[in-house]
């Protein structure tokens, strides 16, 4: 379906403003509200509209009703030299994985590997976005977080214990653009169901089955059923430990003390993410490894195909061209969407979207 039909195309940097203002006026201080609105806008312009704009509503809500720390001392609580757990105190997620990120190319510059956890965050938005920061450095980026709704039971059971808990990669590359994966552990992540919503279209059979067994392709039935994992067992299982190594290692919320933030605006989540730095030129000159991934893209890329294939993609080329496209023509927001940001936006005394 064409992203633009039945949408209103906006600019990065009025999106950006938007979703700033929005912030500032339930009492972000200026510099926070930006970098979160930075992040989200950049979430809607790669593509991941599931993570973007859609949630400032959900945002809004749970910082009036006192669920987000508007001024948090997000700080390191463990720490030696290739490690930390950082504490967000329970301040915007974007903020707290950022510092997370930072920390660990930092520590990773020092030492070839970084491994930070974070506890007591909220939701961050796409996984790549975080994935993709050590690129600019000549480093690779690994993420985990622990989603923050629990909509996956384990493997044949019904008790909803472990959510999407999505893994991204971020991989440089010399010419080719960089190779990033962002996937949930189940086979569609809850905001890719939420934005189907909001669009007003069916989910397709295999996302979502209900509590007899059946297909459930209605995403505004979602809540009488749940995900499912990506192959099928195996997902489970990775889905699992992604949550072990993501949540319970740094001290964050996992199984049934995960809180669903589509439905409480008040519990502290307590959500807990990982990020992974490895430094290339631990292995050596960064250039080499860089031209090789570039080789194996272009092999990738041109080997035979399927009948009826047109192309080949490389995780992360299609948000990479959508950048690229939105970036010069505009992102595409759903019309129901705008009409919500713009109530939104009478309800904040804010200047409206458009």
């Amino acid at each position: 379906m064409n992203p633009q039909a039945n949408s209103t195309i906006l600019s990065f940097e009025a999106l950006r403003d938007f979703i700033e203002a929005a912030l500032s006026s339930q009492g972000l201080p200026q510099a926070d509200a930006y970098k979160v609105a930075t992040l989200m806008a950049e979430a809607d312009m790669q593509g991941s509209d599931g993570h973007g704009v859609i949630r400032l509503p959900m945002y809004i809500k749970r910082i009036q009703a006192g669920g987000i720390n508007k001024n948090p001392v997000i700080k390191v609580v463990h720490e030696r030299a290739a490690m930390a757990v950082v504490d967000g105190d329970n301040g915007m997620g974007h903020l707290v994985v950022s510092h997370a990120v930072d920390l660990a190319i930092e520590k990773a510059r020092q030492c070839g590997v970084a491994w930070v956890s974070t506890r007591f965050s909220n939701h961050a938005g796409p996984a790549s976005l975080y994935a993709r920061k050590p690129l600019q450095h000549d480093m690779l980026g690994l993420y985990f977080a622990v989603g923050n709704a629990n909509h996956l039971p384990p493997w044949g059971g019904m008790d909803m214990l472990l959510s999407t808990n999505p893994i991204a990669a971020g991989i440089p590359t010399a010419d080719e653009p960089p190779v990033v994966l962002d996937m949930a552990t189940t086979v569609a992540a809850y905001g890719k169901v939420k934005a189907k919503a909001k669009r007003g279209e069916m989910m397709p059979e295999g996302w979502m089955i209900d509590r007899q067994g059946k297909p459930l392709t209605d995403p505004k039935r979602a809540e009488e059923g749940f995900l499912l994992p990506i192959g099928e067992h195996k997902g489970y299982g990775l889905a699992l430990i992604v949550g072990l190594l993501a949540g319970t290692l740094g001290g964050a919320a996992m199984g049934r003390e995960v809180v669903d933030f589509n439905a409480d605006h008040v519990t502290v989540t307590n959500t807990g993410q990982a990020i992974l730095v490895i430094d290339l030129s631990a292995f050596g000159d960064p250039a080499v490894f860089k031209h090789a991934v570039d080789a194996l893209v272009k092999d990738i890329r041109g080997s035979e195909k399927l009948p009826g294939v047109d192309r080949i993609w490389l995780p992360g080329e299609q948000s990479h061209e959508r950048r690229q496209r939105y970036q010069s023509g505009g992102i595409p927001i759903v019309n129901a969407l705008v009409t919500e940001l713009q109530s939104l936006a009478r309800e904040l005394g804010i200047a409206p979207l458009i």
